[in-house]
């Protein structure tokens, strides 16, 4: 009870600036997500019933907030929602790897040694004999950054080897940020650019610490069933084969070929590096692959803008999470999603009320409530590549994932450490409320790229998730990150993360006064955020200026 003196002075900082926003409500938050998590929502899992009382009660909601439908247009009228087609692929039988090196062949494990993910790019069977494999580095291709690893190398026929993460990341300093990941680092990335270069395959070679997480988890999460958006040409996002490799296979594949995988490793974060050929050495695969298409939806609101409607701020979330699934030492197989993501949807069904109380803002804002995102960010890539409103045209997105429910911290955190006008801004507003930017403690993790702004991010669209802080008023760092802790190890992704009725959402409530004076300022103005000069999404976003003006 000592420190009740300061959570009061930490609402009183809130109260300075009540003229400018509206009060946001932490029993209505409450109630949102009681009702978003509950048993009967089965989970929010994609193309179940789960998702259908999801949708429902989020259009009830933003109609009930004064909002409009903001999704596909049907008939010249705007839908509640954004139809969204899902691939759904799957591995059917046996996966047979055969490698081959200086002439003798052994059979490769699924699994064990090679994580081999169902083929995305349309193939129903995965076949190839004998394909040679070319050692690219780490696979970047940085124009800004004058960086090349495949310096005119055909990808054609052949499977590219590829290192995980940037090529300053074992030494901390040169051309990618040090430490912090950039999207180049990602294994997204990676098979992004292997297939723009018409490679068979990708074969990213698993380390513990460039990944920020071992080979458990590479195994478990590549193995089983994928899912991505329905694309009109997938070969240009997925070659046929997508796979990582165990570390210390993959440096006996490079000795069997004369070459030492350390040494190549250190050649490659050089920008003189051109890729290598394992001489000698290479794999036949073969597998089936069934494809589905299952469907799902984003729920769109809008509040009209006043003056340039089709400018627009977009605030953003997942409604999705993880459905029905394997039970837990209780017996309990729904997976509620509490805070992931009921929390981020309930700030905006609150900020949506916030907007339909005041005024028509100059321009429109969006409340985009995405799916799929715990398959791989897919309703917000689905919505980033067939967008309800041009990308050139949207000033900014503000994403809100997993907040906390408790009480206010002095900080807040986002995804990542990317550099744009938007954070400044959003930085600027906090400050107002004695609440700081905390740096992300592991940018080498990569997590800016694991949200739903991402898609948007790549596009050029200034993007952020927000992320509540861990400097609680109440209790400070040590109860902040004790919570986080207690939190990541016994609740996330577990039928556990359930409503609590001691949570108090009053954390949440005074985060949304910073994130409506961010989102309402730029709703009125004709200002256009953009990255910093030196980041990689910059020159998407200066490719688009024409058609701001």
């Amino acid at each position: 009870m000592k420190n009740a003196p300061l959570f009061l002075i930490g609402l009183a900082a809130v109260a300075v600036h009540a003229a400018e926003a509206p009060a946001f409500d932490p029993k209505r938050l409450a109630q949102d997500v009681k009702v978003l998590s509950s048993d009967e929502f089965e989970g929010r899992g994609p193309n179940t019933a789960g998702e259908n009382k999801t949708v429902d009660y989020l259009v009830q909601q933003f109609k009930a907030a004064g909002l409009k439908p903001g999704g596909d247009l049907k008939g010249g009228q705007r839908a509640w929602t954004q139809d969204v087609p899902l691939g759904r692929f799957e591995i059917k039988g046996p996966v047979k790897l055969t490698l081959t090196e200086g002439g003798a062949s052994r059979e490769l494990a699924q699994g064990p040694d090679m994580a081999v993910r169902a083929s995305m790019s349309g193939l129903k069977q995965v076949s190839f004999k004998n394909a040679p494999l070319v050692f690219v580095g780490y696979g970047v291709t940085a124009p800004e950054r004058k960086w090349d690893d495949f310096k005119g190398m055909d990808l054609k026929g052949k499977l590219a080897v590829v290192l995980i993460n940037d090529p300053d990341f074992e030494t901390g300093q040169g051309e990618f940020g040090g430490k912090a990941m950039t999207y180049y680092g990602r294994w997204t990335y990676k098979y992004e650019e292997m297939a723009r270069r018409g490679a068979l395959g990708t074969i990213i070679v698993h380390e513990t610490a460039p990944a920020s997480y071992g080979w458990p988890t590479v195994q478990n999460s590549n193995t089983n069933v994928m899912y991505d958006v329905v694309r009109k040409e997938p070969r240009k996002s997925h070659a046929p084969m997508e796979a990582w490799i165990q570390r210390d296979l993959a440096a006996g594949m490079f000795k069997a070929a004369g070459l030492d995988f350390e040494q190549l490793k250190k050649q490659a974060q050089t920008r003189g590096f051109k890729p290598v050929a394992l001489k000698g050495v290479t794999l036949s695969a073969d597998y089936a692959v069934d494809t589905q298409v299952i469907k799902s939806k984003n729920v769109v609101a809008i509040r009209e803008g006043s003056k340039q409607p089709r400018q627009v701020v977009i605030y953003s979330g997942h409604w999705d999470h993880l459905g029905v699934g394997q039970p837990d030492a209780t017996g309990d197989k729904i997976y509620n999603g509490a805070i992931d993501n009921a929390t981020g949807i309930a700030a905006m069904l609150e900020l949506a009320r916030a907007y339909g109380k005041a005024p028509a803002p100059q321009r429109s804002v969006v409340f985009l409530a995405v799916t799929a995102e715990e398959k791989g960010l897919l309703g917000s890539e689905y919505y980033a590549s067939n967008p309800l409103y041009p990308l050139a045209s949207t000033v900014g997105v503000i994403n809100m994932d997993a907040l906390s429910p408790r009480g206010p911290a002095r900080n807040f955190n986002i995804s990542g450490s990317a550099k744009l006008e938007l954070l400044d801004r959003l930085v600027a507003k906090a400050k107002q409320s004695d609440i700081s930017l905390s740096p992300d403690p592991k940018p080498e993790a990569g997590y800016f790229f694991r949200s739903d702004h991402f898609p948007f991010a790549k596009r050029g669209v200034p993007a952020l998730s927000f992320g509540s802080g861990n400097d609680w008023i109440e209790g400070g760092v040590q109860a902040g990150e004790a919570a986080e802790t207690a939190y990541t190890e016994k609740n996330y992704h577990q039928p556990s993360d359930e409503f609590d009725p001691a949570w108090t959402f009053t954390g949440m409530a005074r985060d949304l006064g910073v994130l409506y004076a961010v989102g309402s300022e730029l709703a009125n103005s004709t200002a256009w955020p953009n990255w910093s000069v030196d980041s990689e999404f910059r020159a998407a976003r200066d490719k688009s200026a024409s058609q701001r003006k």
